[in-house]
C-alpha cells in the first residue's frame, strides 16, 4: 500500500536509502579529474554523476516502489500506477559540483496527489542532510530545525544565486530589497533554502526553478516554520521561481521583489 499525506514519514526511510546510494555515487565522481561534462539544450551542464545517480533512483524505484511515477531533472516524466511519484533532482548545484566547490545536494522528495509529503536533501562534501515529511516537522542530521524569530528586515540576511549572464537575472526588485536588509550572501541553490529551514537566514530567492529543484525545499522550509512561495506568491512547485523565508518577512519580500514595488525601502 502507497503511504499518503497523514503518514507522510512513512516515506523517509525510502528516500534516506536513495540518498545514501545517491551520495556514494556524487562522491566518487566529485573532484575527478576526468569527469565528463555535457552542455544541454538550456546551456546548462550535466555531468555523468547526475546521470548516474537518476539511473540509480529509477533502477531502485522499480525494484522496491514500481507503483510509483518518476519526475526527475535528466531524464523525464514516467508515469505510475499509485497517486504518488518520485521527484528527483541527481545533483543541484551542478556548476559547483563541476568546479569542486561542495555545496551541491542530492534532492529527492514524494509528491501524493499533488502534494509534497516528503522531502530529504542531503550535501554529502558537506557531510549533512535535511529531511522533512508533513506533519512531523524538519531536521538537519537527525536534529530538529525551526526557521529564525526575526522579524524586521534591517536586521534579515537575504540569500541569493547567480548575479551573472549564465542564468536568469534575479528579480526586477532585489536591489531595493538587498538595500533593506542587513547583509547579502550569494549561496544559491538548495542551500540558501536549507539556511532559512535552520534560521541561519530569512530570505532566499530562486528566480527561476522547476518542480524538482523546489519540491523537497519546499516540504523542508515549510516543516520548519518558515514558507516557500513562488515570487508572485503561488504556493506551487510548478510556478516557476522560488521565495523561501521564515514566515514573518515573506509577504515584505514579495513586494519588494515585485516589479513595480522596487521603489527603495
Amino acid at each position: 500500500m502507497t503511504a499518503g499525506l497523514h503518514d507522510a514519514a512513512a516515506w523517509l526511510p525510502f528516500l534516506s536509502e536513495l540518498a545514501d546510494s545517491a551520495d556514494a555515487i556524487a562522491l566518487q565522481f566529485f573532484r575527478a579529474r576526468d569527469l565528463r561534462v555535457d552542455e544541454k539544450p538550456d546551456l546548462s551542464p550535466v555531468t555523468e554523476a547526475d546521470r548516474a545517480i537518476e539511473t540509480m533512483a529509477r533502477g531502485l524505484l522499480g525494484d522496491r516502489r514500481p507503483e510509483l511515477g518518476v519526475l526527475g531533472e535528466e531524464q523525464g516524466e514516467v508515469q505510475g500506477t499509485a497517486g504518488a511519484r518520485l521527484i528527483i533532482d541527481p545533483i543541484d548545484g551542478t556548476r559547483n559540483f563541476v568546479r569542486g566547490i561542495p555545496i551541491f545536494g542530492v534532492l529527492l522528495a514524494i509528491e501524493v496527489d499533488g502534494e509534497v509529503a516528503a522531502g530529504v536533501a542531503s550535501a554529502p562534501a558537506l557531510r549533512t542532510r535535511w529531511h522533512g515529511a508533513r506533519g512531523a516537522g524538519a531536521f538537519r542530521d537527525g536534529r530538529r530545525i525551526g526557521v529564525s524569530a526575526v522579524r524586521a528586515l534591517r536586521d534579515a540576511l537575504l540569500l541569493h544565486g547567480n548575479l551573472g549572464l549564465s542564468e536568469p537575472a534575479p528579480p526586477a526588485g532585489f536591489p531595493a530589497l538587498a538595500r533593506q536588509v542587513d547583509r547579502t550572501r550569494g549561496f544559491g541553490d538548495f542551500y540558501q533554502h536549507m539556511l532559512v529551514a535552520e534560521g541561519a537566514g530569512e530570505i532566499a530567492i530562486d528566480p527561476a526553478a522547476n518542480p524538482w529543484d523546489i519540491a523537497a525545499v519546499q516540504v523542508i522550509v515549510e516543516e520548519a516554520g518558515g514558507r516557500a512561495t513562488a515570487l508572485g506568491g503561488e504556493r506551487s512547485i510548478y510556478a516557476g521561481s522560488l521565495v523561501t523565508s521564515n514566515g514573518a518577512l515573506h509577504q515584505q519580500a514579495l513586494q519588494a521583489l515585485a516589479p513595480r514595488a522596487g521603489g527603495g525601502p
